[in-house]
């Protein structure tokens, strides 16, 4: 599963700023929208506000995976957030979370979204890799240090 794939550098924010869990949701709603008009930006925070209810993506160590599915769409997408400062996500370490990956997948794709979580759960347990995105000063580094360490895992 390549998580590169599903990133592009126009749906990552370095150095964002947001105040609340709603918030960021609301902000990596419209990254993950962009222009397009489906699904729409409130249809895609509702998806992720509903799935939160369900119980927090965030994952400790400063991490969030927030993901949901979408009618409307036909493959995966997703956006990064590096917040400036973290905000309260109720993770299950009761940690802030500063570095948030959205995830949105196909209604229908039960299984790809499965693999995609596992995969992302593998990234960002890498401690050097969360460490590298803290550290990243633009929207572009940000991206190319998820494309190099998915090239650094590409055998596995």
């Amino acid at each position: 599963m390549n998580i590169a794939n599903l990133l592009a550098p126009e749906r990552t924010r370095c150095g964002a700023t947001a105040t609340s869990k709603k918030r960021c949701l609301e902000l990596l709603s419209e990254l993950l929208t962009g222009d397009d008009a489906d699904p729409s930006t409130r249809a895609v925070f509702e998806s992720l506000i509903s799935r939160e209810r369900l119980g927090s993506t965030g994952l400790g160590k400063g991490v969030a995976l927030p993901h949901a599915r979408a009618p409307g769409i036909d493959q995966a997408t997703a956006a990064l957030l590096r917040l400036d400062k973290p905000v309260d996500f109720d993770a299950i370490d009761r940690q802030p979370v500063d570095l948030l990956f959205a995830l949105l997948v196909p209604e229908h794709s039960t299984d790809e979204h499965l693999r995609i979580l596992a995969r992302l759960a593998e990234m960002f347990s890498d401690p050097d890799l969360c460490e590298r995105l803290r550290t990243c000063g633009s929207e572009t580094e940000l991206y190319e240090t998820v494309l190099a360490w998915q090239d650094s895992r590409s055998g596995s």
